[in-house]
């Protein structure tokens, strides 16, 4: 289907025209969302996993998380795009014990239904992995790394830093751009969840760039507390969503809360290794046939709208992507997206399929001591890089980017 046909069909004003064959099979002199594109950088990428990285697992509540909070915030403001702080308080029910993996700790928060562990789950023979969050300290036998992560976590006060481009026709509508930048296992949670802050803060860098102007707004959310149920994205959903398109102060043009047409997540962006061997290993190579899963959720309301709006970013990947396409699926589950998707038509990004082949043990490194940035190869960051390049050249024609001469 023709991408103005599907930007129309999901409801958004249409702002991108339609794609001629020569301009579907190549770069044009005026795209400005191949413009953009080349903007990104597999070194700049990198180097904002590392950084973020440094402040070890980033475990909400914690004097880490804080500053890696602080930090994102600066780096934000440094790119020129105007931050703000979302206030929550997670003070949640004393703890139950709960079941892990054989001997191990207690298992991952389960948002929802989708994630499918044990025989056929990941729908290939029926070769599974088990799966399980580390929560062990020894298990990490770094023991500086060990050290930086040992302050537990405390119930209380939480912020979670965001910056608004803001449109320059359509300021009171806005897509949301998102990523979780807490983690745990005692690792660095490089690949869950840096790899996607730092997409989302590239995607920040290039759009808040002084010659690029959008139609309407796009908002860089950082989350918090992902990993305790998704609270953070949950609280701004509760706090957020009764003010959106409302002028404050009337006639002043300003959208504190524009009203949403898509927010689009990204969770977990560079392993895809292939399902586990018969003997329980998996491959220490991408695979060849690695991809960007973009997943969608089929029972949710806007479910349609959802759907159109995956295959919108499958489109864009098949055009501005260099190495690996993308597949859309339709189990979209346990990342922040889930609290907007029957609210506004809500797709993530990521590395696999959530449910299929995350929940069956494709990831080794998945709430583990060994998610840190070295464990990655540039094979990995490219994964990642190529699902910047789609989110960010769908973003450009939905939002209506241009490039002021």
């Amino acid at each position: 289907m023709h991408a103005k046909t599907l930007i129309r069909a999901f409801g958004s004003v249409v702002v991108v025209t339609g794609l001629s064959a020569g301009q579907q099979n190549g770069a044009t002199a005026d795209d400005p969302a191949r413009t953009l594109v080349e903007r990104l950088d597999l070194d700049r990428y990198k180097a904002t996993i590392k950084a973020l990285a440094q402040f070890g697992d980033r475990r909400q509540g914690t004097d880490r998380n804080r500053a890696a909070v602080d930090w994102i915030e600066a780096q934000l403001t440094s790119y020129g795009c105007a931050t703000e702080r979302h206030r929550y308080a997670y003070n949640p029910p004393p703890p139950q014990p709960q079941q892990g993996r054989a001997g191990g700790p207690p298992g991952p928060v389960i948002a929802s239904g989708e994630i499918r562990p044990g025989q056929g789950g990941s729908r290939l023979r029926g070769i599974t992995r088990p799966t399980g969050a580390n929560n062990n300290p020894e298990a990490q036998p770094d023991p500086t790394l060990r050290a930086l992560n040992a302050q537990p976590s405390a119930p209380g006060p939480r912020e979670q830093v965001y910056c608004t481009t803001v449109g320059t026709t359509r300021p009171d509508e806005m897509y949301i751009v998102g990523a979780h930048m807490d983690g745990i296992g005692w690792g660095e949670a490089a690949n869950d969840n840096a790899s996607g802050t730092a997409l989302v803060m590239e995607l920040a860098r290039v759009f808040s760039g002084p010659a690029v102007r959008t139609g309407r707004s796009i908002r860089f959310v950082l989350w918090n507390n992902e990993e305790t149920g998704l609270n953070g994205a949950r609280a701004y959903v509760e706090d957020r969503a009764p003010l959106q398109g409302r002028e404050d102060p009337p006639g002043s043009g300003r959208y504190p809360e524009p009203r949403w047409l898509g927010m689009i997540q990204h969770d977990m962006m560079l392993w895809d290794h292939g399902m586990p061997r018969a003997d329980g290993t998996l491959s220490p190579e991408q695979r060849p046939e690695a991809d960007v899963n973009i997943e969608f959720q089929s029972a949710s309301t806007r479910a349609d709208e959802a759907m159109r709006l995956a295959f919108v970013f499958r489109d864009a990947n098949e055009k501005y992507a260099t190495d690996y396409p993308a597949a859309v699926g339709s189990h979209m589950t346990n990342t922040d997206s889930t609290p907007f998707m029957d609210l506004v038509p809500a797709i993530s990004l990521r590395e696999n399929e959530r449910g299929m082949h995350t929940g069956a043990g494709w990831n080794p490194h998945w709430h583990q001591p060994t998610d840190r940035y070295t464990t990655y190869s540039d094979n990995d960051f490219r994964l990642g890089l190529n699902a910047a390049q789609t989110t960010l050249a769908a973003i450009a024609q939905l939002a209506g980017a241009t490039l002021k001469k």
